[in-house]
């Protein structure tokens, strides 16, 4: 069953394995230690795209920004475009972001939002394909991330260090492994499930009031 869910996903499994991502992964790894408290209060928009070229995936990732930008930041704090059935190839995917980047630059958002990569076959440049330590950036589905530049000023004042981020993250899958880290995406594909269940599940009838007419 969450082997046909991760092929044959829908719009709301998607979703739902992504934020089950989030929760497991990028929050309950700390593989990024400011993504708690937005997800906390409610201010990561999940949004999924129907796209099945990339023509129709620019014009998806035109409207999450142009919703950003137009958005306070105590509303959205920050977006995940989830885009199962287009760039599904990695290489495809990473030449996709010079488009991504690009349309910022038409939209006026440059300086105002950066766009952060994340695929299920993401590699780093240099690194093998096998390489625990990619498994940073990679989340159940193709994925853009839309950030607030402020935000990410925010967390640099505040004493961010992306290097020792990095680093800590490294350490953290290597102990993890590659077994565990197969285990953790299996419980988000169970977690999509699960969903998926619950919200296929009949609400129970309210109780008849005394006396009343069957």
């Amino acid at each position: 069953m969450a082997r046909i869910a991760a092929r044959r996903p829908t719009a709301a499994s998607a979703v739902a394995e992504t934020r089950a991502w989030v929760e497991r992964a990028v929050i309950g790894l700390r593989l990024c230690p400011y993504a708690g408290a937005p997800h906390r209060l409610g201010r990561v928009r999940y949004a999924c795209s129907h796209a099945r070229e990339p023509d129709a995936l620019v014009a998806d990732l035109a409207d999450e920004i142009r919703r950003l930008v137009a958005a306070p930041p105590k509303t959205i704090e920050t977006t995940l475009l989830v885009h199962p059935w287009v760039l599904r190839g990695f290489e495809a995917y990473n030449a996709f972001l010079d488009v991504a980047d690009a349309l910022l630059d038409t939209l006026g958002a440059t300086g105002l939002l950066q766009v952060a990569s994340f695929h299920p076959d993401y590699r780093f440049a240099g690194a093998r394909a096998d390489d625990i330590a990619n498994a940073t950036n990679r989340s159940p589905h193709p994925m853009l991330q839309l950030l607030r530049e402020a935000s990410v000023a925010a967390a640099v004042d505040a004493g961010a260090d992306a290097e020792a981020i990095i680093d800590a993250n490294v350490a953290t899958l290597r102990r993890l492994g590659a077994a565990g880290w197969d285990r953790l995406r299996a419980q988000c594909r169970a977690d999509a499930l699960a969903a998926k269940d619950a919200a296929n599940a009949t609400p129970p009838s309210p109780p008849r009031p005394r006396g009343a007419i069957p």
